[in-house]
């Protein structure tokens, strides 16, 4: 049985029609799975996530080659509208809120993307169940939340979508060490409880590899390495570049990281 739900094939996205951001990127998302996308800043990560949301137009991009299939359906370049519909959810980098609208109110603008209108009382509960904080804040102008609950307020919004497939973009920018933890360990719970497929954008290599499955590594626009998440997190290359320790357990600095050289062509 296929359990394939998100196949990316072979794509390139090119912005202003000149600046091309991925060349021949290719990703297969499986049901149920937290699926981790790693690399450096301007790794072309953020780009394949609004390559699947359709957000690319807005930003005068498009994918214009390969295809990206969602259950069998090709969705490249269809609208941010209709993609949205078939429960593929993005939760972007930076949490904006709408300020002026209380936790609540924000909340329910994620029913918005819903294919059928129904009661959000269920929903908001299960929001308020996995994060109770929003519950204590429910009446609060969400201009005045802390980093963190904006955070749980961007996820929990996505959530009152009903997503299917949830696409989250750096969740732990900003953020104290222990709020990290505390939201992977609520990501995963959703992953687990709700069977809600994840595909995970994440600087924090440590961390989103032991949340995750599976593993893609990114480098200039290209899949340069992918495999089981344990496995990746063993692989000394991905230990010393990403993780930051060299082959002797030590800790490397960033000047012995930045210039760091393979130990062999990964793909």
């Amino acid at each position: 049985m296929n359990d394939i739900v998100l196949q990316i094939n072979n794509i390139s996205v090119v912005y202003s029609d000149v600046i091309q951001i991925l060349k021949g990127v290719s990703l297969a998302i499986r049901k149920k799975q937290i699926v981790s996308l790693l690399g450096s800043n301007g790794a072309g990560k953020t780009t394949t996530l609004r390559a699947i949301s359709g957000l690319l137009k807005p930003e005068n991009g498009a994918v214009t080659e390969g295809t990206i299939e969602y259950e069998g359906r090709s969705i490249q370049n269809a609208a941010p509208e209709t993609i949205t519909r078939l429960g593929i959810i993005q939760v972007l980098e930076g949490r904006p809120p709408f300020e002026h609208l209380t936790v609540e109110e924000n909340l329910k603008v994620g029913t918005a993307a819903r294919s059928v209108r129904t009661s959000t009382k269920e929903d908001l509960d299960l929001v308020y169940h996995y994060f109770p904080s929003l519950l204590a804040r429910k009446k609060f102008l969400a201009g005045y939340c802390s980093g963190g609950e904006l955070q749980m307020l961007a996820i929990g919004r996505a959530l009152m979508a009903r997503p299917r497939l949830l696409l989250l973009d750096e969740p732990s920018l900003g953020l104290a060490p222990l709020l990290v933890k505390e939201i992977f360990e609520i990501v995963g719970r959703i992953n687990q409880e709700q069977g809600t497929t994840i595909v995970l954008v994440e600087q924090n290599a440590n961390m989103a590899l032991q949340l995750a499955h599976y593993g893609y590594v990114m480098e200039n626009g290209k899949i340069v390495m992918e495999g089981d998440a344990n496995d990746l997190k063993e692989n000394p290359d991905i230990k010393e570049f990403y993780l930051g320790v060299a082959s002797s357990g030590m800790l490397k600095g960033y000047k012995g990281v930045k210039a760091y050289k393979r130990r062999k062509r990964w793909l």
